[in-house]
Order: structure tokens, then C-alpha cells, then sequence
């Protein structure tokens, strides 16, 4: 019984004394870690001189700048086509015929009416000069003479309608011979030969000619709350997915004032003028625009996340300390940061103008081109700063 007793006394001893000195090792540990950490770490951006530019984005579509619907204004059978896609074309050039019987037929009919008309009417006359003696001399009366005058005037009537009836039917004969009304390019067609064409309310169009491909306009669509930046004249990039590596640019010509209302969006149709002197810009294109609502050159530039950084009291615990300077109480704008040496953070007030919203122009400041700003604390350093085992911290916390 007494020796059992004794072994359990060795071994609760040896069980403390073991306890003891782990404790003793994470103690030197905690005490070395704590007199040999380095101040924290930030995250910097160097301040550059650029330029910086404002853009508003859109899609639209390519189209030429004067396109011209031609179409028909009788009805008809295509007899013939003489022109095709891409074609160049003249002004006054024959694009396509139709079939002439018919209209042929109606205007030797009308020019009929129209020799009746003619005939009708010198017997009108003669009968006038020659019942006009008579009536002069009193032996007709008014009453008796009037049916003369009657038929002279009706049959000079009739002459006039069948005169502009023939010219009329004259018209739609020469009206089946389709001709360009412009010189252009044909950029679609409508019609092969064979096909009939009815004209009624709404003219068929049968080619489209656009008058010149040098001089290219994009439909864009702008936003309702970026249509205010947008104005006359200005500077716009674009680009097409057919050549992605080129650049092109414009101007804008014309901001239209009739809204388009789309799944309860409402967009703006401005229309941009481009040179096509390559040719690679064809109509339905479509193309990626940017408008240049704002450049400035030559400008100090920091990153927006540096107006956002303040060192927190932890931050401040761990080391970070922060020059006082002269200018650290006048702030009329924002402060920005500058890493000095030792680690310390040097507050710089600052007056910032245009932003792109990745970088802000800096308008007035201590600041040069080459320094370092802070913009945050990285990931990792604000963690470890956070959490970990930590025996001061067990400490405090019983202690509390």
C-alpha cells in the first residue's frame, strides 16, 4: 500500500514539472516573438504624372451616311436585272425593267381618246363660227346659240383630260424602266427577274444604294444617366469585333432627342461620324464606342484607394506611427498617406479633381511624382494581426 502511494507521488510531480516547462517554452516564445516582430506591413502605389480620361461606354451599329431606298411606283413583272450587290452605280443608270405590254397598250389607247378629243373639238368649233353670224344678226337668240358655246368648251374640256391622262400613262411606262436616282454603291437587292411587284401604299423597295462607304455613322444607344455628358463634337474611340486590333474614332454629330424605352431602360440615339478611308467599316457593324467626356494631361494621379485608407488604433498598436505635420490640422480636402522612413505613415492633405474612378487627379498637395502611397493592409498581415494563439492575449483575457 505505501509503495503504491509513493509511485503516485513520482509520477504527479513528474507530470507538473513537465507542465511547468512548457510553459516556460511558450513564454520565451511569446516574449521573443513579441521584442522581435517587425512594424505591419502596407499595401503602395506609386504616384505617377499621365493622363487621365473619363469615358462613357456604348454599343451601336455601323451604317452609311446617306442611304437611299429605290422602288417602284407600278406594278409589273421584272423582265430584266441589271445590277447586283456591291455593285458601283451611276446616276440615271438602269437598274432593272419591267414588263412594258401592258403600259404600252394604255398609252396607244389614251393617245386614241386623245385624236377623238381633238376631232371632237374643231367640230365644236366650226359649228360655233358657223351659227355666230346668225346669232349676231339677231336670228338666233341667246337661248338658241347657247348649246354651241356648251359643246365648244365641253369638247376643249375632254382635250385637256385625255392630254393629261396620255401623259400619265406615258409616265408609268417610262416608270418601269428603274433607274439609280444617285451614284453609290448597291448594298442589297430585292428582285430577281421573274418576280412580280405590286405598287400600292407602301412602295416595295427593290435595291438599297448607299451614296458613299468613305464616311461611315454609328447608331449608339447611350444611357439616360450618361446622356448628359454627351454633346456635339466630341472625341469618340471605337472598335469593331472584325478587327480587333484596330482603333477607330469619330465625332459625334448629333444627340437625338426621342427616347427609346426598352424593358423599362430608356437610351438615346447619338449618331458618330467616321472616316472609312480603308474601307474595313461595313454597314451592320457592330461597334464598341467610347466617348472622351473628360481629358487631362500632364496630371498627378493616385489611386482612389489611397483617399479611402485611415490607420485604425490597431494598426497604430502594432507599431505604425504617424508624423505630425504642419498641414495635418488646414484640410480642406482629403488626406492621403505617404510611407516614409521607419515605417511611419506621413498624413499629406490633398485636393483631388477628376477621376476615372480607378485613379483621381491630385489638384494641390505635398505630393511628387515617385512616392509611395498607402492603399490598405495586405490580406495576410490583417489576419495574422487578428487572430493566432497568442499566451499575452489568454493572459489579458483572464486577467479581464
Amino acid at each position: 500500500m505505501n509503495k503504491f502511494l509513493r509511485f503516485g507521488l513520482r509520477s504527479g510531480a513528474a507530470v507538473l514539472m513537465g507542465l511547468g516547462a512548457v510553459f516556460l517554452v511558450l513564454l520565451v516564445l511569446e516574449v521573443s516573438q513579441h521584442s522581435s516582430s517587425p512594424g505591419p506591413s502596407f499595401q503602395t502605389a506609386e504616384v505617377v504624372r499621365g493622363t487621365l480620361e473619363s469615358i462613357v461606354s456604348s454599343t451601336g451599329t455601323l451604317a452609311a451616311v446617306e442611304t437611299v431606298d429605290v422602288g417602284t411606283e407600278v406594278s409589273g413583272t421584272i423582265e430584266k436585272v441589271n445590277a447586283d450587290f456591291n455593285d458601283r452605280v451611276q446616276k440615271g443608270q438602269i437598274l432593272a425593267i419591267l414588263k412594258q405590254d401592258i403600259l404600252s397598250a394604255a398609252v396607244a389607247d389614251v393617245q386614241a381618246s386623245v385624236t377623238r378629243a381633238e376631232a371632237d373639238l374643231k367640230l365644236a368649233g366650226r359649228e360655233l363660227q358657223r351659227n355666230l353670224p346668225l346669232y349676231e344678226k339677231g336670228f338666233l337668240s341667246d337661248q338658241e346659240f347657247l348649246p354651241y358655246r356648251i359643246d365648244r368648251d365641253k369638247a376643249r374640256a375632254s382635250l385637256v383630260s385625255a392630254r393629261a391622262n396620255l401623259e400619265k400613262a406615258r409616265t408609268n411606262l417610262n416608270n418601269t424602266v428603274i433607274r439609280s436616282p444617285i451614284d453609290g454603291t448597291i448594298i442589297k437587292r430585292s428582285v430577281d427577274a421573274g418576280q412580280t411587284v405590286a405598287a400600292s401604299l407602301n412602295t416595295p423597295t427593290l435595291f438599297i444604294i448607299a451614296k458613299d462607304l468613305s464616311r461611315m455613322q454609328i447608331e449608339a444607344d447611350v444611357d439616360e444617366t450618361d446622356i448628359g455628358r454627351i454633346r456635339q463634337g466630341q472625341e469618340v474611340r471605337f472598335s469593331v469585333q472584325a478587327y480587333p486590333e484596330e482603333a477607330f474614332s469619330g465625332r459625334v454629330r448629333q444627340v437625338r432627342l426621342q427616347p427609346e424605352t426598352v424593358q423599362n431602360v430608356v437610351t438615346y440615339t447619338v449618331i458618330v461620324e467616321a472616316a472609312n478611308t480603308g474601307g474595313l467599316l461595313l454597314p451592320g457593324m457592330t461597334a464598341t464606342c467610347d466617348f472622351v467626356v473628360e481629358r487631362v494631361d500632364n496630371a498627378l494621379l493616385v489611386p482612389n484607394a489611397a483617399l479611402r485608407f485611415k490607420p485604425d488604433e490597431d494598426l497604430l498598436a502594432k507599431g505604425a506611427g504617424v508624423e505630425k505635420t504642419a498641414a495635418a490640422g488646414k484640410t480642406k480636402g482629403s488626406r492621403v498617406f505617404v510611407l516614409a522612413q521607419k515605417g511611419t505613415l506621413r498624413g499629406v492633405p490633398v485636393i483631388t479633381g477628376s477621376s476615372d474612378g480607378q485613379v483621381i487627379v491630385i489638384l494641390e498637395g505635398d505630393l511628387q511624382a515617385g512616392a509611395k502611397v498607402v492603399t490598405g493592409i495586405p490580406p495576410a498581415a490583417e489576419k495574422s494581426s487578428q487572430g493566432g494563439f497568442s499566451l499575452f492575449r489568454m493572459m489579458r483575457g483572464r486577467r479581464r
